[in-house]
Parts: C-alpha cells; structure tokens; sequence
C-alpha cells in the first residue's frame, strides 16, 4: 500500500493498517470472538492473510483459494504453486465437517461459492494431480512451449478460462515458472496432504 521514496502511495496514508504482524500467526479478539490471522508465504502472492473466525467457524480464505479457476499464482508478486498447496492443507487441517464430510466449518473464497472442507479437499486433489505433472516436466526439461502442447490440465476443464482476469494459459505460464530450480528454491516446499484424497479421515 506504501510506494517508494518520491511516488505517490496508491492509497491515502490514513487508510494504511496500523496495526501489523511479523510471525506466522496474530490471533486477536474482535466482535464477541477469537480471531487468527494466518500468514502463508509465496503462495497466491509473498504476502497473503487467511483469517479463521473461531466462534463462528468461517475461514475467509481469500485468493490461496478460489473454486471458479485454476490457482492464481501471481509469480510476479512472489507466489508459488507450492504455496498454494501449503495454504489448501493449511485450510483442510482447520476444517471440521459437520456430518458426512459435509457442512461444518465454512470457506469463503476469493472467487467462487462458498464452500466447506470436501470443496476445498478436491480443489486441494486437482491442484497436487496438476502440480506433479508440471514438477516432471520441467524435471525432464520441457519448454513452456512443450508444456503448453501436452496440455497438461486437459482433464480439468471446468476449472478453465480463455478470457478473464485468470485463464488457463496465465496459469499454465505460472506454473512453469513458479517450479524451475531457482523459484522452488525460494519458495516453502509444499506441506504433505494433511487428510487422505477424498476428505475421509
């Protein structure tokens, strides 16, 4: 929200938080409940909040998940695939169905309808399928161009966008990108599945 020495700050310095957090987590008290920020590096961008309202049991998850769309990576702003990952286990180990695996703690993406822990446990699966097939073919040494020919999300078409803020080819360039060498290297390696394919326990 700040800008360099000599430019102008997109917003107004009254309107910057003045409150701010350096670890992982700041948990507060706010409107009669406990409330846990939840910081996840290099994931949608170097910079993301997930907030679980404790008493009424609502993650509000912002753009680490979106069900209208593959990931949005932005590499550009310091995300990583990797994160993402991180940051869907993160929201499943918060998660608690009420019945059946359905209902219980309540996610609200960035985009999309709001959602509960199977919702976020198959968006979690497509991304972990998606993301070993981009790690091996840079791991083979593929192209972006190779890459974008195998078409490696063809099965995933509901998730695909040819127009819009996020389609499937900016994504596919994310990916690629965020996995080489040097951008793994940066990034926090992707947290194992917290709960088995499926959302069973």
């Amino acid at each position: 929200m700040s800008a360099p020495t000599g430019k102008q700050s997109s917003r107004p310095t009254n309107a910057w938080p003045n409150d701010s957090f350096f670890d992982e987590e700041k948990d507060l008290f706010f409107n009669g409940e406990g409330v846990q920020l939840i910081h996840v590096p290099s994931a949608h961008t170097d910079g993301d909040l997930m907030v679980y309202f404790r008493k009424s049991d609502v993650i509000a998850a912002g753009d680490l998940y979106i069900n209208t769309t593959f990931p949005a990576v932005m590499t550009a702003e310091g995300g990583n695939f990797n994160g993402i990952l991180t940051a869907l286990n993160r929201i499943i180990d918060i998660c608690i169905p009420r019945d059946k695996e359905e209902a219980g703690t309540f996610v609200v993406p960035g985009h999309g309808r709001l959602a509960d822990e199977a919702d976020v446990v198959d968006y979690r699966d497509m991304a972990t399928i998606i993301h070993d097939r981009f790690a091996d073919a840079v791991k083979k040494g593929m192209t972006l161009e190779q890459v974008k020919a195998a078409n490696l999300v063809r099965d995933y078409g509901r998730y695909g966008a040819t127009s819009g803020p996020w389609t499937s080819d900016m994504f596919v360039e994310a990916a690629y990108k965020s996995l080489q060498p040097a951008a793994v290297a940066k990034a926090p390696a992707a947290k194992a599945a917290a709960k088995p394919t499926g959302g069973k326990k």
